[in-house]
């Protein structure tokens, strides 16, 4: 491809903005480039405002291309929530074997004592920190928290499960629509 694919990927995401929170995420590259591909072998066109016209342009091809994006959506979806099943798969055999998981245990207790320690910090010397400190302390016990947001999403499940099936059944319904 001789354009930049980011900036393409994004403007393919106003088509269907499933695909945004892919592109800002690990995978982001790998999502762009698979969205741009799909984009190109839908519309048959190599150039990116082509493309865009073509979809824009013609309402079967865009619905086509958002069904695509759909189903990359749910591939998406089912992978994250296998390795996060995985994940617990491995836990439960610790436990079975009479082991715990250490580390998931310092890493929950590192983000809790984060917490309470910055919180605590603003708490009593607010008065005598400058704004710019109880920002960027603010911001750290943002990161703490969405730490343990995420260690109890784990533990205790998340709506990551529902939003699987969710795209579950937005695939049934397109591969029987489509």
């Amino acid at each position: 491809m001789s354009f930049s694919v980011f900036p393409f990927a994004y403007a393919l995401a106003e088509l269907s903005p499933v695909i945004a929170r892919w592109i800002g995420g690990e995978q982001g590259e790998k999502v762009a480039h698979r969205a741009v591909d799909l984009a190109q072998a839908i519309t048959g066109e190599k150039e990116p405002l082509k493309m865009l016209g073509s979809l824009k342009g013609d309402p079967k091809l865009l619905a086509k291309f958002q069904r695509a994006l759909a189903q990359m959506d749910h591939e998406l979806e089912l992978a994250a929530y296998k390795d996060r099943d995985n994940a617990r798969v491995r836990d439960i055999a610790l436990a079975n074997a009479g082991r715990s998981n250490l580390r998931a245990d310092i890493m929950v207790l590192a983000a809790a004592f984060g917490l309470i320690f910055c919180l605590l910090t603003i708490t009593l010397y607010r008065s005598s920190l400058p704004g710019e400190a109880v920002g960027i302390i603010s911001t750290i016990a943002g990161i703490f928290g969405s730490c343990l947001k995420d260690a109890y999403a784990f533990e205790f499940g998340s709506s990551r499960g529902s939003k699987l099936k969710d795209s579950k059944l937005s695939a049934l319904f397109l591969s029987k629509n489509g």
